[in-house]
C-alpha cells in the first residue's frame, strides 16, 4: 500500500504544510512525493531530504508552473493507478485541487483529517471543530486533504529518496494563468509561524495593527493575524485571517488582542499549544479557551507589553 503526496512549494523550499501531509502519509505505510512545476530540480533534491519519501516523482513542465487545477488534477489521475491514497495539506493549492481529483475518480473526497485510524478510518474536525467525527471510506483510493496543524511535520532533511522523473499529463486546458498579487512580508508565513500575535475588531483600525502589534510581533519574531471581523472591517488584508473561513493555525505561542473569540476564530487558532488573551471584557469567550488572559485595555496594555520586550 503506497501513497502518493502532492508538495506544495515556494521559492524557500517545500512547505511545512506539506510536511504535515507527509507524516499523515507515513501512517499509511510506503509514501511517494510528488514536485510538479517549471525548473524544479532544486525543489526535487530537497524534497529528497524529506524523511518518510521513498521516492519523489518530478514532472518538468511550463504547465505546472502556476499550480492551475486542471493540469495538476490531470497529472495525480494519470498516477493513481499505483496508489491506493493521494494526498496533500489543506492549503489554497490542496483544497483547489484534490476535490477535482475526487471528482474524475468518481470517488468522495475525505476532507482536512486531524488523524488516521487505519487505511481506510481517518478523523476529521465537524461543527467548526466543536465534534470530531471519525470515517470510514470504502472507496478503492482515497484523496484525502489533511489539517497541517494536527499533524507534526517531518524534519526537513534527514531523508534519502530516490528521484524518478516522469512525464506530463494531456490535458484540455479551459483556464490559463493571468496574474499573481502576492502579500510580500520579513515575517514568518502564518501556516508556519510558531508564533502569533492576532488583532481583532477591538484594534479599532488598520493604523493601530502597523502602530501596535506590528513592533511586538517584530521583536518576538511573530507572524501577524487578525480575526474575521478585523479583516471584513478592512484593518488588514485577507490572508492574515485566521478563522474556519481563513487559516487554521497551531503555533507554539498564540496572542489575541481585541478578539472576542468567536467559534468562526476558534476554529482556527484553539489548537495553538499556548494561549494569551488580552481584552477588555473580561466575560468574552477567549478567556475559556486561554491559557493566560489580560483584562484591560489594550491601548495601554501593548505599549507597555512592547517598552517590556
Amino acid at each position: 500500500m503506497t501513497s502518493l503526496v502532492l508538495l506544495d512549494f515556494d521559492a524557500n523550499g517545500i512547505k511545512q504544510p506539506s510536511r504535515s501531509a507527509v507524516a499523515a502519509a507515513v501512517k499509511l505505510g510506503d509514501a511517494h512525493g510528488l514536485v510538479a512545476g517549471a525548473n524544479v530540480g532544486a525543489v526535487a533534491e530537497a524534497a529528497a531530504k524529506i524523511p518518510g519519501l521513498s521516492k519523489i516523482l518530478v514532472v518538468e513542465d511550463a504547465a505546472y508552473a502556476n499550480a492551475l487545477a486542471e493540469p495538476l488534477s490531470a497529472l495525480l489521475v494519470s498516477l493513481a493507478a499505483d496508489y491506493s491514497h493521494i494526498l496533500a495539506a489543506a492549503t489554497a493549492v490542496g483544497k483547489n485541487v484534490l476535490p477535482r481529483v475526487a471528482a474524475l475518480l468518481d470517488v468522495q473526497q475525505l476532507s482536512d483529517i486531524s488523524d488516521v485510524i487505519d487505511a481506510d478510518t481517518f478523523v476529521r474536525p465537524i461543527y467548526a471543530g466543536n465534534a470530531l467525527a471519525t470515517v470510514k471510506s470504502s472507496d478503492s483510493r482515497k484523496v484525502i486533504t489533511v489539517r497541517a496543524s494536527s499533524f507534526d511535520p517531518v524534519p526537513a532533511e534527514g531523508g534519502s529518496a530516490s528521484i524518478e522523473k516522469i512525464s506530463a499529463a494531456a490535458v484540455d486546458g479551459k483556464s490559463k494563468y493571468i496574474s499573481s498579487e502576492l502579500s510580500k512580508s520579513e515575517r514568518p508565513e502564518l501556516t508556519a509561524a510558531k508564533i502569533i500575535v492576532s488583532g481583532g475588531r477591538g484594534m479599532q483600525n488598520g493604523e493601530n495593527f502597523t502602530k501596535l502589534i506590528d513592533p511586538i510581533a517584530e521583536k518576538l519574531g511573530a507572524a501577524v493575524g487578525a480575526s474575521r471581523a478585523a479583516v471584513d472591517a478592512g484593518f488588514v488584508p485577507n490572508d492574515y485571517q485566521v478563522g474556519q473561513t481563513g487559516k487554521i493555525v497551531a503555533p507554539d505561542l498564540y496572542v489575541a488582542i481585541g478578539i472576542s473569540g468567536a467559534i468562526q476564530h476558534l476554529a482556527g487558532m484553539k489548537d495553538s499549544k499556548v494561549i494569551v488573551a488580552i481584552n477588555k471584557d473580561e466575560d468574552a469567550p477567549i478567556f475559556q479557551v486561554a491559557d493566560y488572559g489580560l483584562v484591560g485595555d489594550l491601548f495601554t496594555i501593548l505599549p507597555e507589553l512592547d517598552k517590556a520586550l
